[in-house]
């Protein structure tokens, strides 16, 4: 528990293109078939982690990032809640779920890798998706307006998920984001399911059936509650009861970011 506490507190700097040319080779030898995914997948972090490590002392530190990290069941509106606070106040989305499944559809290299795992309602290896979370992260910052005072502040849902996650952001990205807190939307399992039933009605998506929903609430309790509970140690956690409506549970959420 003190190490992952320690995680939390205390964040390094880190090099967008030392973990971008990682990730190239990382691509080049799945392409080429020289290794398996699965250690590749090792190697990628590994890398990464080195060779930020050496580039340490040469770095400079910016302003970071406020980064509010929005938790809970599969079907408490994670993803509602967050896009009412991005067009609100001003927030960037980003959602880990949504950008693995586009990735998935992508038909990259780790594609299978996400199908298998979303298919299953596991949990996707944390070196993909805190990738996927840190180029959107320079992309949207690089399109921000080169005179703009104003911080760029990030939302991103379902993340992180399980101890992994949240190794492998400290490792990768650290002090470069400012964590605030962390949004829980606490919310009955059986509200949850009928929610994500319905939406399964429209959404195509692949998780939204009962046997998966299932597998989802499984992983999320052994998994994602602990994460939960750990930062909860640290006074980082702001609960709200989101089994009502959109708009009340806007309301409560809303006064959270008052001071930010």
């Amino acid at each position: 528990m003190g190490f992952y506490l320690s995680i939390i507190e205390n964040f390094c700097p880190f090099s967008f293109f030392l973990f971008v040319s990682s990730a190239v080779s990382y691509t080049k030898m799945i392409s080429k078939g020289s290794v398996k995914k699965d250690v590749c997948l090792e190697e990628l972090q590994n890398d990464a982690h080195e060779n930020i490590v050496a580039a340490v002392t040469d770095s400079k530190h910016a302003t970071p990032f406020p980064v509010v990290f929005v938790l809970g069941g599969p079907g408490s509106g994670k993803g509602t809640q967050c896009s009412l606070l991005s067009s609100k106040l001003g927030w960037h989305h980003l959602s880990a779920g949504d950008l693995l499944r586009a990735e998935r559809k992508s038909g990259s290299d780790l594609a299978d890798i996400i199908n298998s795992k979303i298919t299953a309602g596991e949990i996707v290896p944390a070196a993909i998706t805190v990738n996927l979370l840190r180029k959107s992260i320079e992309e949207i910052d690089k399109t921000k307006e080169k005179n703009s005072k104003n911080v760029t502040k990030f939302l991103i849902d379902g993340f992180p998920r399980d101890e992994g996650n949240v190794k492998v952001w400290k490792e990768q990205i650290g002090d470069s984001c400012k964590i605030e807190f962390v949004l829980f939307l606490d919310c009955p399992e059986d509200v949850m399911t009928g929610r994500l039933l319905e939406r399964g009605e429209t959404s195509g998506r692949n998780d939204d059936n009962l046997e998966t929903i299932r597998k989802r609430f499984r992983t999320f309790h052994e998994e994602s509650m602990p994460i939960v509970d750990l930062y909860e140690t640290v006074g980082k956690v702001r609960k709200v009861l989101a089994d009502k409506s959109v708009e009340d549970v806007y309301k409560e959420v809303e006064a959270l970011f008052d001071d930010l």
